[in-house]
């Protein structure tokens, strides 16, 4: 476009007298950036002004209704000087770049701020990181076999002394899954069981902690709470479990998978899945036996001293006793004794270890029943390098 204004000529504050440093414009600003010496930028506006931008001089015209004058410093040595309506003058040197120290802050609180969101976006990529190679079973558990109760199998993982609601009531929790592998069962038939346990991507994971003795432990109870076994299974390299079972009498079975997943970062998450196992045939469900602290199971006389109430943690003390008094108690995976207790209706799991040490040959579990209703206790035991199970009905109220 052709300019319709003779050329502006720079203003130069030591060299034009302060009566003629801006020329009084109407109604109309005039805004100069800083170019090379050979540029000008010229502009028309209304009242025959015109601003033309200089590298060493910077010219603002803005009407200031009143007459009034107005002199601000601007960084760099500027100043901004307003003569009423004839326009605002800005002496001294302007630059629209920013200066080194400006610039070194800018750099160093980007590059924070990057490392702040790459440590972040990793973190979440690796917490919950498994690894799909080869297996590996001897990760150590937080929590090492011997250093006091604690239960597993709580849907919040979380060690004994907590009231939580029991887990192994889904077959996906806490981004793993349990993935039979076939699960057809004739009655009273060996077979076998297999599955995977698999991430929130739908790889088989393959790194699990060893937790008292083993990497997994696999409850298998038929829905009455009849036929109750503890197995543990092993896992082939592609990440698949497998064990031999035998469901002994038709109907619906629930199988629990109690294990430690151990992530990239060594993370570990402490997970118990269900899955329903079914063998055809006529089920004739069995009811529950009256609730009492004591049984005989394979010539032992099994009784407990303790009283569970929903929502708190009790110490529950077992005494074994033999033909010729106090059983022997041996280590059976790592301690004096495992306890899984189901609750009858949903089959909500819990698994508890002991104290470390027997006192006067007994040994004391603290367990937390989440709520009220009735459960089946189920004592593993060791005596003469062969374990027994000895099972209770236990109401709380």
């Amino acid at each position: 476009m052709t300019d319709q204004h003779p050329a502006a000529v720079p203003v130069v504050p030591d060299q034009v007298p302060d009566e003629a440093v801006a020329a009084p414009v109407s109604d109309a600003a005039v805004a100069a950036a800083p170019v090379s010496d050979a540029a000008v930028a010229a502009a028309p506006v209304s009242g025959g002004a015109m601003a033309a931008p200089v590298s060493d001089a910077a010219v603002a015209a803005d009407p200031v209704p009143g007459g009034a004058t107005v002199s601000d410093p601007v960084p760099g040595g500027a100043v901004v000087s307003d003569q009423g309506h004839g326009g605002v003058v800005v002496s001294g040197p302007v630059s629209a770049a920013p200066d080194r120290s400006t610039l070194r802050l800018a750099l160093v609180v980007g590059g924070l701020v990057l490392a702040v969101l790459l440590g972040f976006g990793l973190g979440r990529v690796n917490a919950t990181g498994t690894t799909t190679g080869g297996p590996s079973l001897a990760a150590e558990h937080t929590d090492p076999p011997g250093t006091g109760p604690h239960s597993h199998g709580t849907t919040t993982s979380t060690d004994q002394g907590a009231a939580t609601e029991p887990g192994g009531l889904a077959v996906s929790s806490a981004g793993f899954t349990l993935a039979p592998l076939g699960a057809d069962f004739a009655a009273g038939r060996p077979g076998q069981l297999r599955f995977q346990v698999r991430d929130a991507q739908r790889r088989p994971v393959t790194r699990f902690a060893v937790v008292h003795d083993k990497p997994m432990h696999l409850i298998v109870v038929r829905r009455d709470l009849t036929g109750y076994q503890h197995l543990h299974p092993t896992m082939a390299a592609d990440g698949t479990w497998s064990v031999p079972l035998t469901l002994a009498q038709p109907g619906v079975w629930r199988a629990y998978a109690d294990f430690t997943v151990v992530a990239d970062n060594g993370a570990q998450t402490a997970v118990t899945l269900g899955a329903d196992l079914v063998a055809p045939g006529d089920y004739q469900p069995r009811s529950l036996p009256a609730p009492a602290t004591s049984t005989t199971v394979d010539g032992f006389t099994v009784g407990y001293q303790g009283t569970p109430q929903a929502g708190t943690t009790v110490p529950l003390t077992f005494r074994i006793d033999g033909a010729g008094g106090a059983a022997p108690l041996e280590r059976y995976l790592g301690a004096y004794g495992h306890l899984v207790a189901l609750r009858e209706g949903d089959l909500g799991y819990l698994h508890v270890h002991p104290e470390p040490e027997l006192v006067n040959g007994q040994v004391t579990f603290w367990l937390t029943t989440p709520g009220p209703g009735r459960y089946r206790l189920y004592l593993d035991f060791q005596v003469n390098a062969e374990v027994h199970t000895a099972e209770f009905t236990l109401s709380v109220p």
